[in-house]
This record gives structure tokens, sequence and C-alpha cells, in this order.
């Protein structure tokens, strides 16, 4: 068998390998791990009973397991199946492939349009951080938060600094949600942001920062938080904080993001 290894081979048990290798990353980072290597324990007994010892009935009943197996796994992991094919969608090198087969948006890269809507946002962070009023502001991007909005309230406003500190005044009945901005409008207020498990997160933060980091880790989406706690501004992009923004830094970040 071994004299017949050549680079084919190679390739298959490479990519075997690297394919093991991101389950793994993905089970640990949802804290399935264990799930992972029972999972491997049993492939490695039907491995043993059907091709090594060449057990009929006990590999026919196995075969018949995994064959159900699979499904299983699909209907118990998928919100995990579905970041992980999210995030290799999301990779640089691949996105820039899909940038051939995408229209530019040619909205995003003219500064003035970008100030008429950006400053309303930042003069609005920058009140209620004075006054330290919570808020939770989501912006849409390439992928569609239909999903989120669904859970909200439909408020399909022009952006508008009043409205914005109007919705997440302490009385206000959606304060406690999120507000999705798409294609330059208010969309929606109040919805509902799904809340990373991540443990680095630092325990000052709160479920608002946590639920910034998740919708930012699911979609390709920028998210802003105002804290109620501490007034402090900060952002999460791509799985990734930044905190204490001053107004110029939120100017910058929103203007490179684009509307």
């Amino acid at each position: 068998m071994f004299l017949t290894f050549g680079l084919k081979d190679f390739f298959d048990i490479l990519w075997l390998a690297l394919i093991l290798y991101y389950i793994f990353r993905l089970m640990r980072e949802s804290r399935s791990l264990n799930v992972f290597v029972g999972i491997m324990i049993f492939i490695t007994v039907w491995f043993l009973v059907s091709q090594v010892f060449e057990m009929r009935m006990l590999g026919s009943i196995l075969d018949k397991l995994v064959s159900v197996g699979v499904i299983a796994l699909i209907v118990l992991f998928q919100d995990d199946i579905r970041k992980f094919l999210y995030d290799l969608g999301a990779h640089q090198r691949a996105r820039t492939i899909m940038q051939f087969f995408t229209p530019k948006d040619t909205r995003r890269y003219d500064p003035i349009m970008l100030k008429r809507y950006i400053m309303p946002i930042v003069m609005a962070c920058m009140s209620m951080s004075k006054n330290k009023v919570g808020a939770l502001i989501v912006i849409e991007h390439n992928l569609t938060l239909d999903d989120v909005v669904s859970t909200g309230e439909v408020v399909n406003a022009e952006i508008n600094q009043r409205l914005i500190e109007n919705i997440f005044f302490k009385n206000s009945p959606l304060h406690d949600g999120a507000m999705v901005i798409s294609k330059r409008h208010i969309r929606a207020a109040g919805c509902i942001l799904p809340v990373s498990h991540n443990l680095d997160i630092p325990k000052n933060l709160g479920l608002r920062h946590r639920a910034a980091l998740g919708i930012s880790q699911e979609t390709d989406a920028l998210a802003i938080v105002v804290s109620e706690e501490t007034g402090g501004i900060s952002i999460a992009q791509s799985g990734e904080f930044r905190l204490k923004l001053s107004a110029e830094e939120l100017e910058a970040e929103l203007t490179k993001f684009g509307l």
C-alpha cells in the first residue's frame, strides 16, 4: 500500500486533516468539544468494525446509525454549521473573488452624502453617552438583516438624531432592543439580537455588548453600543470590539464602513 502512495493520496490526507482541524475548532468555540471527541470515537469504532474486522451484522447496524447520525448532527448543530460556512465565505480571499461578481454601490463612497447620514448617528451617540443612556444600533452591510428586523417594530424613517434619542429614551417601550439601520433608513427598533457566548469578553461589558458582538460574528454588520453604566461608546465588527471611541473615531469608523 505504501509503495503506491502518491501526490493525490498526500493531498487527500491533508484535506481530511484540515477538515477535522476546523471541525475541532468549531466544536471548541461552541463548547461542544466532548461531542466532537464522542463522534471521533464512534467513527473509529465504526471503521474498525466495518472495514478492518468486517463484522457484517454489527457493521450494518453502525452503517445505518452513521447515515441517520449525519442528519441528526446537522439539526443539532445548525447554528454552528451556519457560522462556520459564514466564516468561510467571509474570509478575505473569498470576498476578493466575490467582488468580481458584485456590483459596486457608489453611494458608499460619496463623502458628502455619507456625512449627511453619519453625523446624526454620531451626534445622537455623543448625546446619549453624555447622559448615560444605553443604546444599541446595528448598521446593515451586504448581508440582509431581515430575520433581525422581524423580531422588532418596523419604523422605516429617515436617519434623525432626535428620533434615535427618543427611541432609546429610558421610558420608551423600544429602548431595550436594538435599532437596525438599512439602506440609509432606520428600518426597525426593539429588535432582538443573537448573544455571543465568547468567554473572552471582559466581565465589565454587559448584555448590549454581548449582543453587539453576537450580530457582528454572524453577519457583516457593524454594531454601535452606548454603555448605560459608563457612557462609553464602542463598536463591534467582524467579531471584534473597539472600545471607548471619541466622536471623531466613531465618525471615521462609520465613514470607512459606509451606509
